[in-house]
């Protein structure tokens, strides 16, 4: 029998390494990493359409989001080219001020231009909130996995998706407020300001070790070495190619049914007050217990276990949309199946970008990370953009849910398969002390 003190010996085990000098950092780093996002996103939507620029182009603002589906063509950069000057701080913290400096003078540029004097001139600004932000995020994801061990790798990457969650909602709802009173320009001026929190964070945590001992081997201008050696070091160890082809498909079926819940729920005539309150708010409460259970699990289960249960519950949530279709206007239903995918997607969160993060190698933590993210999700939405809808008007709802079920199967498998070969052993790199 577990006394209370036991218990509660064992609840502060589990919080603990929240308060950690490391997570916390990733928490701040994920707060400015998700505020650019929030800049180009619903926030410009919000001020272009007060300004009176059409929805048509107001739509099309949307595009500046690629920039950051193109951020591994530079992340070699970040890996591989010393700064002068604030270099002598080190290669991660000082490349994390001048991103971090470049993306504020990108949010005040986007202030001060007038969307009905130029629309031109707001989207260039728009397109270069989007490359600082990109950049700021190749630099903070690999200062997230080098400063945290390990045993740090599944909390860490749970306070870095708090921190984003912050940032981006944080950056949109103050935006908004001080637009109300003081204009555009002063809130984005102000927003600018979320920057400061993951520059701040590697001022005081400092340049990690595992960075210090790969500059002391490295060649400063090692600069092909820096455009190659991704590649190179990624595909040479056991397996590789395995973990590519699990990158890619790993996501598929969750996002090809994520991107037609709000068509479902019109289809079965729920009113924005229900959507707003089940799929808003209940969804986003059970994505951050999610979140904070997806820590635990890594902590408590290990890498291989964690990823292996997650994979599993995000495959079987989409057919909790499938009953939801068959079953008609439920608020029930409709709480439980956006509770349980966002609960799932939680989890998934944590435990796989820790797993991605494992991936990296010390000596190109950036470009290696930024090479993962992109491969994994580029299948996913080029999958859900040219067939969802399709797919939909072919097979109804309740066929399309159970469909993308199966096709979640593949990558659950191909995990299992992996874990039980050793490959996953096998093809961990060293970013974070692996």
């Amino acid at each position: 029998m577990v006394t209370a003190a036991e218990g509660d010996q064992d609840w502060l085990s589990s919080v603990r390494p929240y308060f950690e000098k490391a997570p916390l950092a990733a928490l701040a780093l994920g707060i400015s990493s998700g505020f650019p996002y929030a800049m180009i996103g619903a926030t410009l939507t919000s001020r272009l359409a007060q300004d009176g620029i059409d929805k048509k182009t107001v739509t099309a603002f949307s595009l500046a989001f690629l920039v950051y589906n193109l951020k591994p063509f530079w992340a070699w950069l970040v890996d591989g080219v010393r700064l002068p000057l604030i270099g002598a701080l080190g290669q991660r913290v000082s490349w994390l001020l001048l991103a971090g400096m470049l993306v504020m003078l990108a949010v005040a540029n986007l202030a001060v231009v007038d969307p009905r004097a130029s629309i031109e001139a707001t989207a260039t600004a728009a397109i270069l909130v989007g490359l600082a932000g990109a950049t700021f995020d190749i630099v903070i994801d690999a200062y997230r996995i080098e400063i945290l061990s390990p045993e740090q790798l599944g909390v860490g990457s749970g306070m870095s998706q708090y921190g984003w969650r912050i940032g981006s909602a944080g950056a949109g709802a103050v935006a908004l407020v001080v637009a109300a009173r003081l204009g555009w320009t002063n809130a984005y001026l102000l927003c600018a300001a979320f920057a400061l929190p993951a520059m701040l964070a590697g001022l005081i945590v400092g340049e990690p070790v595992e960075r210090h001992m790969v500059a002391a081997k490295q060649s400063l201008g090692a600069i092909g070495t820096a455009i190659i050696g991704p590649f190179v070091q990624f595909f040479s160890r056991p397996g590789a190619l395995l973990v590519l082809l699990f990158i890619l498909i790993h996501k598929v079926g969750d996002t090809l049914a994520n991107l037609t819940f709000r068509l479902l729920f019109d289809d079965l005539k729920f009113t924005n007050d229900e959507i707003a309150f089940y799929d808003v708010w209940i969804g986003f409460i059970a994505y951050l217990v999610g979140i904070f259970v997806g820590g635990i699990l890594y902590a408590r289960l290990g890498m291989k276990r964690s990823v292996f249960i997650s994979l599993i519950l995000m495959m079987i949530s989409n057919l909790s949309f499938a009953v939801l279709a068959a079953a008609g206007h439920s608020n029930i239903g409709m709480a439980s199946a956006i509770g349980f995918e966002n609960f799932a997607s939680g989890i998934g969160g944590v435990t796989v970008v820790a797993y991605f993060s494992a991936l990296t190698n010390a000596r190109f933590t950036a470009a290696q990370y930024a090479l993962i993210s992109a491969a994994a999700s580029i299948v996913g939405r080029f999958v859900t953009g040219t067939t969802a809808g399709a797919l939909i008007e072919a097979m109804g709802y309740v066929d399309f849910y159970l469909l993308t079920t199966i096709v979640a199967l593949p990558g659950v498998v191909l995990f299992w398969w992996m874990s039980r070969s050793g490959l996953i052993d096998q093809s961990v790199g060293d970013a974070a002390g692996h």
